[in-house]
């Protein structure tokens, strides 16, 4: 059943970004995820054809597109593989930061760039000694005549490698109470003296996505890269997450959907005991209940991301939308790799790759642990 917020248009985008992705994604991702990195010659095509933040405004490089547009581009992509996250976070998640807060000047100077692929970005929240508690975070900026004096070390950065603009989130008053009140936004471009890329990290998943340790000592950052007002990061952060949420979501639910159509296509063709495994019914109890869950999730998904381009504020809906989808999303794959038997433990099936890949989509964006408690708050429980 198509959403309501789904057009012609949506459709024509769909389309077109099918057969690009047929062309210049499918034949090359075994490839990326060994080599661990999505190459920047892919960003530029991405750019060339519009797919990089095509919501934003025409004096910016965008088209104005509506947020139907993002939906369909984090789609496809997750079709392709999860490792493609990167693209969502720069056109959904950073970017974003940059239209809404940046002064017109940091506008016009950043934004188109991000349209074409010039420049990639990345979000560093997270530390080694913090992750959910943004607020406990450790990177401090001090003022020093016309620059900030940045100190601190960020991990599990998406885009690390490869990013030229990294919105980091940092302690301008260290003093402040509650400590959330002094957390403020910087924009560090690739070539801050003072800021050195850490290791590109091996993770268990998503191998083709580059994500690296930052190292900011004494790093000289211009006051003029300061994204909106002084202390008022945490509040910024907070208006933000639900869209970063809602990209997760969406990414889970067509993983969902991807793993699905492989594992019916393999066990009506896989036999066991002279009957396809398909004929069991077992395995057809199994897919009858993961293809109901699935769908379960999807219109709850695509009720969410309807009332989210209205403009409502449906934090506590998506909240729910994140842990459902991202707890489904590992269901999925343990159940859809055990129908392919032995063969779903082999890397040369996509099944594999996707029950590695599945699991940290329950602790980025906010642990589903948060999400709960989110949700516990909305219903006056706290």
């Amino acid at each position: 059943m198509k959403a309501s917020y789904i057009t012609e248009e949506h459709e024509i985008l769909r389309k077109s970004l099918k057969q690009f992705l047929e062309k210049e994604a499918y034949p090359y991702y075994k490839e990326w995820e060994k080599k661990g990195e999505i190459p920047r010659s892919f960003w530029k095509k991405l750019g060339e054809q519009g797919y990089l933040c095509p919501w934003l405004r025409e004096e910016y490089g965008g088209y104005e597109a509506d947020f139907g547009y993002s939906v369909i581009i984090n789609e496809e992509l997750e079709k392709v593989g999860t490792g493609l996250i990167g693209i969502g976070l720069h056109n959904d998640i950073v970017v974003p930061y940059l239209e809404a807060y940046g002064t017109e000047e940091q506008k016009r100077k950043w934004l188109p760039k991000c349209t074409t692929g010039e420049c990639i970005t990345a979000i560093a929240m997270t530390e080694p000694g913090a992750g959910s508690d943004l607020a406990a975070i450790q990177t401090s900026a001090k003022e020093t005549g016309d620059y900030y004096t940045v100190n601190g070390e960020k991990t599990f950065i998406t885009n690390g490698i490869h990013a030229d603009l990294i919105v980091v989130v940092c302690k301008t008053d260290p003093k402040a109470e509650p400590a959330y009140k002094g957390v403020s936004l910087l924009v560090i471009e690739r070539d801050t003296p003072g800021f050195t890329r850490g290791r590109k990290l091996e993770k268990i998943g998503l191998h083709s996505q580059d994500t690296s340790e930052l190292i900011f000592e004494e790093a000289a950052v211009p006051k003029g890269n300061l994204l909106g007002k002084q202390g008022e990061g945490f509040y910024y952060l907070m208006n933000q997450l639900q869209q970063e949420r809602l990209i997760v979501g969406i990414g889970a639910i067509a993983s969902c959907e991807r793993m699905l159509e492989l594992t019916i296509n393999y066990v009506k063709e896989r036999k066991a005991f002279g009957s396809t495994i398909a004929s069991f019914q077992n395995t057809q109890f199994k897919l009858a209940e993961l293809h109901t869950e699935i769908e379960i999730g999807r219109t709850f998904l695509d009720r969410t991301i309807e009332a989210h381009m209205k403009g409502e504020d449906v934090v506590k809906e998506v909240s729910m939308s994140k842990w459902w989808t991202t707890d489904l999303v590992k269901k999925v794959a343990v159940e859809c790799m055990h129908l392919h038997g032995g063969y779903g433990y082999m890397e040369e099936y996509e099944i594999a790759r996707r029950f590695r890949d599945a699991p940290v989509t329950a602790i980025y964006a906010g642990s589903n642990e948060i999400m709960k408690t989110i949700i516990a708050k909305k219903m006056d429980l706290v």
